[in-house]
């Protein structure tokens, strides 16, 4: 079988993924296609630091901000789409580039992971869902913790869709997520890919960037887009995307605003340190330390090098 060849841009958030994404497009006459669980969303772009009609420079980008913030948006809808994509933009002879950091989005795309289908269960769902309402997340997360804590180690207690729906497959299987992702891998991947992982030697210069970057964010009009979804009361998927739920308590006149920015920067640096937990466990990524280079060529030479090593160009 003739493999795809594939690019994958990975890494923690603000290291600077949607940048280097559109460069290699340039280069290799590619189009972009997302892999963030939020960006999927309309109206949710300054939270989701979706890429902007000036940022993109040109370059055709997929899987942005086609969703209306009420619809559910799972594991394998994010496959089935993307896999289309990378056919389309293949089969137009151009270069398929993955940009993102949702690793489960991208592990299930990339390793071709099928999911068993297992059916939801609403009443279920809607008692876990009081729970959380009157206990709080991070009770609910405790349960995960307990039924399975693999797939809780990779989320984050406020990212209730995926911490409920863990909870449901185990309570209507008696299995965890995590095992069957593992036994469903029964299919070779159609996919060669070349995974750059983006980082930084000290990892202070990455937290520096995050907190810079939700700066930026307040500058652009986070907190009126958050104000907007609270107000619409559409936060069930807002909810999980950083730099909502943090200002609700700014809103109810529990605390002050640079409290709230406070805690979106400190919320931010521990999803990095997750997101950087789950790409080491791929053995594929090419890691680029990017405060080890001085310049973007380098950075970019960096990269075709293992493009053309890889791909035998």
């Amino acid at each position: 079988m003739d493999k795809i060849n594939v690019i994958a841009v990975v890494g923690p958030t603000a290291s600077g993924k949607t940048a280097l994404g559109i460069e290699l497009a340039k280069i290799y006459n590619g189009e972009v296609i997302s892999a963030d669980s939020m960006q999927v969303y309309k109206g949710m772009d300054i939270a989701t630091a979706k890429p902007a009609e000036e940022e993109m420079d040109g370059i055709p980008h997929h899987l942005l901000g086609f969703l209306d913030k009420n619809q559910s948006f799972s594991v394998a809808d994010y496959t089935a789409l993307a896999k289309e994509k990378i056919s389309d933009i293949a089969g137009r002879g151009k270069q398929p580039i993955i940009v993102g950091g949702t690793g489960l989005y991208i592990t299930s795309l990339l390793e071709n992971i099928s999911f068993p289908e297992i059916k939801r269960d609403d009443s279920l769902r809607k008692s876990l869902e009081t729970e959380a309402a009157e206990k709080g997340n991070e009770e609910l997360f405790k349960r995960l913790v307990k039924c399975d804590p693999e797939t809780a180690s990779e989320l984050h207690p406020n990212n209730l869709v995926r911490v409920i729906r863990a909870i449901e497959v185990y309570e209507l299987t008696g299995r965890k997520i995590s095992e069957l992702k593992a036994e469903s891998r029964k299919y070779e991947t159609p996919y060669k890919t070349a995974f750059i992982g983006l980082n930084f030697s000290d990892r202070q210069k990455l937290y520096e960037r995050i907190n810079m970057r939700v700066d930026l964010m307040i500058k652009a009009g986070l907190e009126r887009e958050a104000r907007d979804v609270y107000e619409s009361g559409e936060m069930k998927t807002a909810a999980n995307a950083i730099g909502y739920k943090e200002f609700i308590p700014y809103f109810k006149g529990e605390c002050g605003f640079e409290e709230c920015i406070d805690k979106i920067k400190q919320e931010t640096r521990r999803y990095a340190k997750r997101q950087l937990t789950w790409f080491r466990k791929n053995a594929e990524i090419k890691w680029l330390m990017l405060d080890e280079f001085d310049n973007k060529e380098k950075i970019l030479n960096f990269c075709k090098k293992y493009i053309a090593k890889l791909f035998s160009l």
